[in-house]
C-alpha cells in the first residue's frame, strides 16, 4: 500500500513529531512518502518532496491557486507512483494557517485521492483566527486523537465507519546524566501562551531547597512570541529561579536525565503527550490536570489522581472590574469571529459562576492579572499561606507519595497501550479501511463550533488576545 504523508511544514512541534513517528511505524510494511511546503531538517526514513504553496499562507506571502497546488501534487505523486497513492493522509488541514488548503485537498478527491484528514488541532476550540467558514471536505475519511474530539465529530454529523480514534504513539524518552549540576524541575515545552507559563513561574515561588524551574523551547508564531518576551523580562526584573530555553543550550536527554521531576500548566491540549512521555524516563509528572483529556488516560490505568484541577485565587488579589471588562469583551469579540450570538444574560451568568465565593482559576487570567497575583505574591511572602490554605497541594508541590510506584504503574501502561506496535497495527487498519470502505457524511460547521463553546473554561490565554 502506497501512503503519502502532507502537512503544512515539518519543523519541530508536536504534529511534526506525530508525522515522523507514523513514517517510522509504517514505513517497510508501506510504501511512503511526504509532501510539505517546508521540508525544515527533517531526517525520515522515506522521500520529501516541499511545494512552498502548501505552507503558511502569511509565510509564503500569497494565496496560491488552488487548482494548480492540486496539479503540482498529483504530478508529484504520480511520478513517485503511476497511478498515485492509496492514501493522502492529511494532518491539520482545518487550520487557516492556509486559506487555500481546503480547496487543493477537495480538488484532489475530485481527482479521485483517498482522503485521510486528521485533526490534532480545531480552530473551533479557542482558535478565532484560524476560522474561516469555508465547508470541510465531506464523503472522505477523518482521524482525531483523543475520544473527547471523536464525540464531537460524531455529534456534528460524521458517521463512526468514517471516524477513527488514533491516539498518538509514544516512545521511551531517551535520558542522559542522572545527578542535577542544579535542582531542576523541567517544563518541556514551546513554550505558547495555552501552555500557561505564568502558572508555572507561580509554582516556583513554592519550590523548596533552591529548586529552579526550567522551560525548554520558546514559542515559533508571532502572537505567541510577545507574550514569551514580557514573561522572560520580567522573571529577570523579579529575579526569579527560572530558566527559559535550555533546550536550545542543552541536549533533551541531558535535560530529563538532569531534572528531578517535569511539570505542565497548559489550559488546553490536542492529546497530551506531556500527560504519558515523562513516566518512560522515570520521572514524576505533576501539574495541572485536564479532565477531557486525561480521563482517556485514566481510563487505561494509567494514574493522574493527584494533579490539580485548578489553581484558586483571591478575586480580591487582581483588579477584579478590569478582568470581568476583559474576559466579557473576549467572549463577545470570539463569538463574533465565529458568526455565533449569544445573551448577554447567559455570559453573565458563567462569569458568576467563574468567580464564585471570590475565587477565580488563575489558568483563566491572562498574563496582565496572572502578574497582579504573582506580584502580590512576591512582594509579601504571608500571603502564601493564604495561597495554600486555598490550594493545599501548594505546601509540597512536587511531592507525591509513593512516588516510585505511581513511576512504574504510569510507564507500564503508557508503553502498553500506547507504544508504536499497537499503534502501527491501528494505523494499518485504518489505512485499510479508507481503502475499502467509500464514505458519506459531512461535518456541520455550526454544531462542531458549538460543541467546543465552553463559558466555564473560557481561558483569556487560549480565547483573548495578548493584552500585555
Amino acid at each position: 500500500m502506497k501512503i503519502a504523508f502532507v502537512h503544512y511544514h515539518l519543523k519541530t512541534g508536536g504534529v511534526t513529531t506525530v508525522l515522523k513517528r507514523q513514517i517510522e511505524a509504517v514505513h517497510g510494511p508501506l510504501d511512503t512518502f511526504v509532501l510539505t511546503g517546508d521540508r525544515a531538517a527533517a531526517d525520515l526514513p522515506c522521500q520529501v518532496v516541499e511545494i512552498p504553496e502548501l505552507g503558511y499562507d502569511r509565510q509564503i506571502g500569497f494565496l496560491p491557486a488552488a487548482d494548480r497546488v492540486a496539479e503540482k501534487m498529483l504530478k508529484v505523486l504520480n511520478e513517485k507512483w503511476p497511478g498515485g497513492c492509496d492514501v493522502l493522509h492529511v494532518h491539520n488541514p482545518t487550520l487557516g494557517k492556509n486559506r487555500q488548503f481546503l480547496q487543493i485537498i477537495k480538488k484532489l478527491q475530485q481527482a479521485g485521492v483517498n482522503l485521510f484528514l486528521q485533526i490534532h488541532d480545531f480552530a473551533e476550540d479557542g482558535r478565532p483566527d484560524l476560522y474561516f467558514e469555508e465547508d470541510y471536505p465531506a464523503n472522505c475519511h477523518y482521524g482525531v486523537i483523543n475520544a473527547r474530539d471523536a464525540a464531537i465529530l460524531k455529534q456534528a454529523g460524521l458517521d463512526v465507519a468514517g471516524l477513527h480514534t488514533i491516539p498518538n504513539a509514544v516512545e521511551s524518552l531517551a535520558v542522559s546524566g542522572n545527578r542535577c549540576p542544579k535542582p531542576q524541575i523541567l517544563y518541556p515545552v514551546r513554550a505558547i501562551r495555552r501552555k500557561n507559563l505564568g502558572e508555572a513561574i507561580l509554582l516556583s515561588l513554592f519550590f523548596k531547597n533552591d529548586r529552579r524551574l526550567a522551560v525548554t523551547q520558546p514559542p515559533n508564531s508571532p502572537a505567541d512570541a510577545a507574550s514569551y518576551r514580557d514573561w522572560i523580562d520580567w522573571v529577570r526584573e523579579n529575579r526569579l529561579r527560572v530558566d527559559f530555553e535550555v533546550g536550545k543550550k542543552n541536549a533533551f536527554p541531558l535535560l530529563v536525565g538532569n531534572s528531578e521531576s517535569m511539570v505542565t500548566t497548559s489550559v488546553s491540549e490536542g492529546f497530551g503527550l506531556a500527560f504519558l512521555e515523562p513516566w518512560t524516563a522515570g520521572k514524576l509528572l505533576w501539574g495541572r490536570r485536564l479532565g477531557d483529556i486525561c480521563g482517556d488516560f485514566e481510563k487505561k490505568g494509567i494514574r493522574l489522581d493527584f494533579l490539580y484541577d485548578r489553581l484558586d485565587v483571591p478575586l480580591v488579589w487582581l483588579d477584579a472590574d478590569a478582568f470581568s471588562r476583559v474576559w466579557h469583551d473576549s467572549v463577545f469579540s470570539a463569538m463574533e469571529r465565529y458568526g455565533h450570538t449569544v445573551a448577554a444574560d447567559t455570559v453573565n451568568q458563567a462569569f458568576d459562576r467563574l468567580t464564585r465565593d471570590e475565587r477565580i482559576d488563575f489558568g483563566l487570567l491572562s498574563e496582565k492579572f496572572q502578574r497582579q497575583v504573582l506580584t502580590r505574591l512576591i512582594a509579601d511572602a504571608s500571603v502564601k499561606a493564604e495561597l495554600i490554605s486555598l490550594n493545599p497541594w501548594l505546601a509540597h508541590p512536587g511531592e507525591v507519595a509513593d512516588a516510585s510506584a505511581i513511576i512504574e504503574n504510569n510507564r507500564t501502561a503508557a508503553l502498553q497501550h500506547y507504544g508504536v506496535n499497537p499503534y502501527r497495527d491501528h494505523l494499518l487498519e485504518i489505512y485499510d479501511r479508507i481503502v475499502n470502505h467509500p464514505v458519506r457524511h459531512r461535518i456541520d460547521k455550526r454544531a462542531l463550533r458549538d460543541a467546543f463553546l465552553d463559558f466555564d473554561r473560557f481561558s483569556l490565554l487560549q480565547w483573548g488576545t495578548y493584552d500585555g
